[in-house]
This record gives C-alpha cells, sequence and structure tokens, in this order.
C-alpha cells in the first residue's frame, strides 16, 4: 500500500473523510498519481460536506480539514508533492477537463467540481441571469391594482416585492420570521389575477411535507383577510405540493416525471422555504419548468442552508447588495409610489433586479425578546445576544446545563411540554386535534448521537414518559405506542410519504396502532407502521428537519462541548422556530461561540452570476 492511501485511510478512520471519497478517488485514480488522489477525495469530501466546489486555494496543508489533526494534513500534502501549482499537478489526469467534455471533474475557474454539480450551477446562473422585464405589462393598470391591494405608504417593502414579481418572470422574496412572505405572495396572487387576460394555473410547493401543509393554512388564513371576490378566490391554488411531488418522483430511482423534456403544467410557481432548496434540485425544477411560466421564491437568506450541496438562495440574495439598477429602481418607483433609489454598476450581477429583501418584521414588537434575540444572533453581536439573554425577557428562558440535575430538568421540562398533548391521546380526541396539539411544542437539537442529540434524547424522552405513565411502552418486540411521534427520513412517493413529514401514532376505530399523518389538502392519511419507509421518533428532532415548521413554544438544546456544526444559522434557524416562546438549554460559552461561528458554503454561483451581469 503506498503512502498516500494509506494516509487516506487513516483520514477515513479519524472521520475527516468518508469511505465513498476514498472509492471515488481511488476510481479516478492510481497509487502512482498521488496529487490527483487527494484531490479527487477531498472534492468529493466537499460536495459531502455541502459545498459545491473546492477552490484550489484551499488544497494546502494548513487549511486541508479545516485545520482539523494538523500534523495528518501535513502528512498527505507531502505525499502529494506538496504542489506549489495545483492546476500543473493536475494537467493530464483524463478524469478532469474544463466542462468542455463529459468528465467526472471540472476545473473551472480555480475552483475543483464534480462534474453534476458544475453542470448543475451552471444552469441555475443561466437561468437567474436570463430573467428580463416582462414586455406587455400595463404599468397604469398595475399601479392601480398594487394601490388597490397595498394602499400607499411610501417605504412599503411587501409592495415594492410584489412589484418586483408582477414584472419579473422570476422573483426572489426572502425576509425573516414575521416580515408578511405570505401576506404579500396572498396580494401578489391577487394582483396577477386581476392583471391576468386568460386563467392562470398556480402552483404551489414547498420542499417538505410540513413546509407545504404550513404554506397552505398561511395562504389560507391571508386570503380570507383580502377584499377578493368569490370568482378571484375561486381560481387561488388551493393546497401546496411539495418539490417531490411537483416533480412525480419515482418510487426507488433517482427518475421524475417532469424533466426537460416533459415540462410542468403550471403558469405560475411559488416556492416556499427556497433556502432548503438545494442546488441539485433547483436545477430539476428549473430543466422542468415551461418557457412562459412564472416562479416566485420564498425564503429567509439567514437561516440554514439545504442539507445537500448548495446555498442557492443566500447566493443568489448576496446579488442584491448593491441595490437595484437605477432603471429598475425609476420602474418599481412609478409601479410602487415607494421612496426607491437606485445605482448603476457594470459589475453588478442583472438578477439583483429581480430580488427584494422584506426589511421589517410585523410579529415582533420591542417586547420581543425572540424577534431580538433572533436580530442580535444574525449580527452576529456576542455582546447584544448577552444583553438580550439578561434583559428577562417573558416569552425567552435561558437553562443553563451545568450538571446532571439540570440535565434531568431538562427532560422533566420536555415531559411538560408534551403533556397536553399526550392527555388528548389518552382521552382518544380527534386525529386532527391530536395532530394540531403535537405541533404546539417541539424539542430541537444540533446533533444526532449522544446524549445532547437526537437519539439520546428520544431515548431519554421515551424513558420518562413512560415513569410518569404518560406514555405506555410494549414489554417486548416492538417499539410502537400510542402516542409515538415519528419523522419520516426518506422518500416513498409510492404511498405519498416523503422526507420531513411528521405523523402521530394512535388506535384507529378497530383498535389497531396506524400512524396518521396530516396532508397539504388538511386530510389525514393513516398508514400501518410496518409499511413505512425509513423514519425516526420525534420527541426531539434537528433543527435542520425543523425548518419549514412553526412551533408556540420551541426548545433548543446545545452540547455541553461546543462543535463546529454549531453556527449562528442553527440557532437562528431555532430560535426563528418559535412563535411565542422559546426555551434555550446550553452553557453559555458554548452559545456564544456558536453565533460568533457563520456557515460558509464555497460555490462559484455568485461570481457567475456576477460575470453573467
Amino acid at each position: 500500500m503506498t503512502e498516500m492511501v494509506s494516509l487516506l485511510d487513516q483520514a477515513v478512520e479519524k472521520r475527516l473523510l468518508r469511505p465513498l471519497d476514498l472509492q471515488f478517488a481511488r476510481l479516478l485514480a492510481d497509487a502512482s498519481q498521488p496529487a490527483w488522489l487527494l484531490a479527487a477525495a477531498c472534492v468529493s469530501a466537499e460536495a459531502g460536506d455541502g459545498h459545491v466546489c473546492l477552490p484550489l486555494a484551499h488544497l494546502n496543508a494548513e487549511t486541508l480539514f479545516a485545520g482539523r489533526h494538523p500534523e495528518l494534513a501535513q502528512a498527505l500534502w507531502r505525499a502529494a508533492g506538496a504542489p506549489s501549482c495545483w492546476k500543473t499537478a493536475l494537467s493530464g489526469w483524463p478524469a478532469l477537463s474544463d466542462g468542455a467534455i463529459a468528465t467526472p471533474l471540472v476545473l473551472n475557474h480555480e475552483r475543483l467540481y464534480l462534474h453534476r454539480l458544475w453542470q448543475s450551477e451552471g444552469q441555475v446562473a443561466r437561468f437567474f441571469t436570463l430573467q428580463a422585464d416582462l414586455a406587455d405589462m400595463d404599468v397604469a393598470e398595475a399601479q392601480r391594482v398594487l394601490s388597490a391591494l397595498f394602499g400607499d405608504r411610501p417605504d412599503d417593502w411587501q409592495k415594492i416585492a410584489a412589484a418586483v414579481a408582477l414584472t419579473r418572470k422570476t422573483a426572489v422574496i426572502s425576509g425573516g420570521p414575521g416580515t408578511g412572505k405570505t401576506t404579500t405572495v396572498a396580494k401578489l396572487l391577487a394582483a396577477m389575477i386581476r392583471l391576468s387576460r386568460n386563467s392562470l394555473r398556480i402552483q404551489l410547493a414547498a420542499p417538505t411535507g410540513k413546509a407545504a401543509a404550513r404554506l397552505t393554512e398561511s395562504l389560507g388564513q391571508a386570503l380570507q383577510a383580502l377584499s377578493v371576490s368569490d370568482e378571484e378566490r375561486a381560481r387561488f391554488p388551493s393546497e401546496a405540493t411539495t418539490l417531490h411531488r411537483l416533480l412525480g418522483a419515482q418510487p426507488d430511482t433517482q427518475r421524475l416525471r417532469y424533466h426537460a423534456a416533459n415540462r410542468l403544467h403550471l403558469d405560475v410557481l411559488v416556492v416556499d422555504e427556497a433556502s432548503m432548496v438545494d442546488l441539485s434540485m433547483m436545477a430539476k425544477l428549473i430543466a422542468a419548468l415551461p418557457e412562459h411560466a412564472r416562479v416566485i421564491f420564498l425564503g429567509d437568506r439567514d437561516q440554514l442552508a439545504s442539507v445537500e450541496a448548495g446555498a442557492v438562495l443566500g447566493d443568489i440574495c448576496r446579488c442584491a447588495e448593491t441595490g437595484y439598477s437605477l432603471a429598475r429602481a425609476q420602474q418599481l418607483v412609478a409601479l410602487t409610489q415607494c421612496a426607491l433609489d437606485g445605482a448603476d454598476d457594470a459589475h453588478a450581477p442583472h438578477v439583483r433586479d429581480s430580488i427584494c429583501l422584506l426589511r421589517k418584521s410585523y410579529r415582533f414588537d420591542a417586547k420581543s425578546g425572540i424577534g431580538q434575540l433572533a436580530r442580535a444572533v444574525n449580527l452576529g453581536d456576542p455582546r447584544e445576544v448577552e444583553s438580550v439573554i439578561n434583559a428577562a425577557f417573558e416569552d425567552i428562558d435561558f437553562q443553563a446545563l451545568q450538571s446532571g440535575q439540570a440535565y434531568q430538568a431538562m427532560l422533566d421540562a420536555v415531559a411538560e411540554g408534551y403533556r397536553p398533548y399526550l392527555k388528548l391521546v389518552q382521552s382518544r380526541a380527534p386525529v386532527e386535534e391530536i395532530l394540531l396539539a403535537f405541533s404546539r411544542y417541539q424539542l430541537l437539537c444540533a446533533l444526532r448521537d449522544g446524549p445532547f442529540g437526537v437519539q439520546g434524547l428520544n431515548q431519554r424522552i421515551e424513558q420518562r414518559l413512560v415513569q410518569l405513565q404518560r406514555i405506555r411502552r410494549p414489554a417486548v418486540g416492538s417499539r410502537w405506542y400510542a402516542g409515538r411521534p415519528v419523522m419520516v427520513t426518506r422518500n416513498d412517493s409510492a404511498l405519498g410519504l416523503f422526507n420531513g413529514d411528521i405523523g402521530i401514532t394512535l388506535r384507529d376505530a378497530g383498535n389497531q396502532l396506524k400512524v396518521f399523518f396530516p396532508l397539504p389538502d388538511g386530510s389525514v392519511k393513516a398508514v400501518q407502521p410496518s409499511r413505512l419507509p425509513p423514519h425516526d421518533t420525534a420527541w426531539a428532532m434537528t433543527v435542520h428537519k425543523s425548518q419549514g415548521s412553526e412551533f408556540e413554544h420551541t426548545a433548543l438544546v446545545l452540547p455541553a462541548q461546543f462543535s463546529p456544526v454549531l453556527t449562528r444559522e442553527l440557532v437562528y434557524t431555532a430560535i426563528t422556530r418559535a412563535r411565542s416562546r422559546l426555551t434555550l438549554y446550553s452553557e453559555p460559552a458554548v452559545f456564544q461561540r456558536a453565533v460568533q461561528l457563520q456557515t460558509q458554503r464555497r460555490s462559484g454561483l455568485v461570481e457567475r452570476l456576477s460575470l453573467a451581469g
């Protein structure tokens, strides 16, 4: 075994690389080319960590493995020949090209890509760059409709967002909790319906079943508050679907029913929780859109990026930092009568004119600790974070986990949080009432393993609920019991269940245990436990899995020791899941360190958007 292969094996043992990364490298290079082996293993690992590409500048002893295990990084660097120029070291590699021919790896602008990610990034960049104004807009009529729906305030960013989407085939609307994204879209769709000469086929979608159900509910509520005719109301979409359902995911395969050769049948698509959409899914969605379709992407750019590679929404919204072009600002002012400045910049990306960042939160006022804490975390300001935590807001409770006694107190508090839900389970209340009660409280974790992770906490919460006689587990054999919440972890389009869907185990009319899932249209599906796709118990769930959800009372537990997965975006996302009350279980030093660590997702999307601009 060569030195490079032996060192890469050590990296796998230390969990710096995955076995998959090493296997991928050995498919593309042999031991006679150690630099190629190292580059292939690292670019595969980067994709596994959510990065779209590996900048060649990161292939050095100091940055390899993010500074972890520096001695091993140094040894790998030396074994690769300590390249002073990686472009030279990689030249002549049959597995690598500039993208002009199909090869497993692509080198573009000093960035190393897996071919599929390079291709997807280019597809997304072209799509968002080519969006231009709609030519047949009746400005006077649009101005009248917007004024009727939004009023005439001079600083109405919701109205500006609607004007952006009315005048572009593609629009991106980003805002934090309570900034009125759903209200904006309800009024925007009303404007589109009023301005359209033909009937519009409007579709709503979100990455997960929970997010789709919440979009259906919140848009329905926003519609009730609108002054629209019965005819207009009938033209609104009645429910949202998941992106997987929308694209027609096929069981046990990567194939989709809708793609470039078989486009979706729609005129307008609204995609909520767009921060959760990874690069590959975005490319698949774009490929399936008909040429004439108009798309509105909604999301919070400050939330956690997608689990898979990419941070598409965040990258696109970075292009808004230069503001609108002068011509675009003038157009939006004419439509909205809002005060808006613009500036011409030859280097600014075109996509900036298709973005609107909502700035005002209507949910959290000056008395809301949740709102102030979310803002302080987003700024990465440790002193402001400490000030908010120490201000004794009624809607925030910070509990330090300094002892085993404090940990047990946390378990007792979690059991108490789920008590109203379990009382309904025990009384055999209607399924819909039980499902609603479960969604009012949720414990969130940063990790999967260990006593502070999902697996350890789910086990300990179950044990505590058994001790309190609030659940009754079978003595042997089965893990199923009335009241057990579960989360689906793998798509099963044949059953109509998708990753992230949450179901509750209850007894049906025949006293048989079934798992009941709320569907986006408001109905409920009952599934035999034995038929479920892979799933986890969901007394505790990861912050990632909670995206697209809101809870009246959210509790977040962080581990006693700092971990690189604890980031500002993770903490912000957890905080903004809370509607009315937030409980934080963490060591103060761990919490503050997490707030100061910002997620970096490496990609070339911003540059490719700018080059196209």
